[in-house]
């Protein structure tokens, strides 16, 4: 990595108990994070020095953005500079922390007195908190923030803002839920913060995530916790207690890492009946990618080459990788059917409907013999979808980018409402 004397630093904007915020004179509308070895608990009541936490924490922020930024959703985070720090888009904070729960445990229990540790939330628990040390970040209704009516870089925080915030830490929370799954480890809360970029004038997740912003119990087991909980449980800090708080996070950072990694890399093969198809099946293979999904293009023909046809279908179950057939044949679909009728892989049809004959060929993919199992989607990009939410059930990362693609389209929504609404008050 390189280092930070190498960013020409302007005025420290903002400091933290655990980071600094600099100015970069030379990118406008860019800050330097720089994260700091100090770890705190109870706004600052309890504080230490743990040497090395500024990497671990700026590893695990980095790490955790860069798998949410890639899936889509919008966040401050640009690039991680150095081992310590990050640089990010400059934001005006919304001073609420957004925490959402999956179990009930800890400050949970003892505001809603009767609830049982290890109640299961479903749907998710949302919570906010002002964020006001002097009174101990206090809970704060959506009413209370509307009420508060902040203007934050030129955006005021009204109903679209806070529905925004609710839907995106929902999103959010589920996204790294499904990826620390893979490494068997249980995602119990979590706290994020937003702000509005001051360029564009979005709300996106800023601040960190790192291991003071969630729970993590490794095979859903309390006792064997790694965040930060551990270090506020500690009746005496000791240079072994802070020991064993320090290998906490750095497990923690290593895991994170491996959350970019997929553990079930699958992919899509197109069958064409005719090259007058490539550009139907290029839409296919477009929209797979943006999935992050392997898409290769084939052209058989079921009844002028079934031998053919199920060779390049066995060349594909035999390497062991998930793989789903999309078939696209006009006229008589007999592609779809013999593969479905032929391998027990996923097959979607994906017929090329003309506005001439389309009403009439269309019942060759939908009208199917029994014991025949492949769907029908006439749309391209819908059938790439159909494809990406099968393999998503065990690939965390094509996962992501189906439910940031969700909350995107919906915040679409929204902000369209928002600006119609505005018009119609001129």
């Amino acid at each position: 990595m390189s280092n930070t004397t190498e960013l020409k630093l302007g005025q420290k904007l903002n400091e933290g108990k655990t980071k600094q915020i600099f100015e970069l004179v030379d990118e406008p509308g860019h800050v330097l994070v720089q994260s700091k070895d100090q770890i705190t608990a109870g706004n600052a009541v309890r504080k230490d020095q743990m040497e090395g936490k500024a990497a671990i924490a700026n590893k695990t922020t980095s790490s955790v953005f860069k798998l949410l930024q890639d899936a889509g959703f919008k966040t401050a985070f640009v690039r991680q500079h150095s081992d310590t720090a990050f640089v990010a888009s400059r934001c005006e904070m919304i001073p609420i922390e957004w925490v959402c729960r999956r179990i009930a445990t800890g400050s949970f229990l003892k505001r809603n007195p009767g609830v049982k540790e290890g109640y299961r939330f479903s749907p998710l628990k949302m919570e906010m908190f002002f964020k006001d040390d002097a009174n101990n970040d206090p809970q704060w209704s959506e009413e209370q923030l509307l009420a508060a009516g902040f203007e934050l870089a030129g955006l005021t925080i009204g109903r679209c803002e806070v529905d925004i915030m609710s839907k995106s830490t929902v999103a959010i929370f589920e996204v790294l839920e499904k990826a620390w799954g893979t490494q068997d480890c249980t995602l119990v809360d979590m706290k994020i913060e937003f702000g509005v970029n001051v360029t564009t004038k979005e709300i996106v997740l800023a601040d960190v995530i790192d291991n003071d912003s969630w729970r993590l119990w490794p095979a859903g087991d309390r006792s064997q916790q790694k965040d930060k909980q551990v270090y506020r449980d500690l009746k005496e800090v000791t240079p072994e207690a802070m020991q064993m708080v320090k290998r906490n996070f750095e497990w923690v950072a290593e895991r994170v890492k491996l959350l970019l990694e997929s553990q079930a890399k699958g992919r899509v093969v197109v069958l064409m009946g005719s090259t007058s198809d490539v550009a139907h099946c290029e839409k296919i293979r477009k929209a797979c990618g943006s999935y992050g999904i392997p898409c290769h293009l084939r052209v058989t023909s079921a009844h002028k080459g079934p031998d053919e046809t199920l060779r390049i279908k066995a060349e594909y179950e035999g390497d062991g990788v998930p793989t789903i057939f999309v078939a696209v044949a006009g006229r008589s679909n007999g592609l779809g059917p013999v593969m479905s009728g032929n391998t027990a892989y996923p097959v979607i049809n994906c017929p090329p409907v003309t506005p001439d004959w389309g009403a009439q060929d269309i019942w060759s993919s939908l009208r199917m013999p029994s014991g025949l199992g492949c769907s029908t989607v006439l749309s391209p990009e819908a059938a790439a979808q159909f494809a990406a939410q099968i393999l998503g059930l065990n690939d965390h990362l094509v996962w992501a980018r189906l439910r940031a693609s969700m909350l995107n389209t919906w915040v679409s929504l929204k902000q369209a409402d928002k600006k119609a609404r505005a018009r119609d008050r001129k």
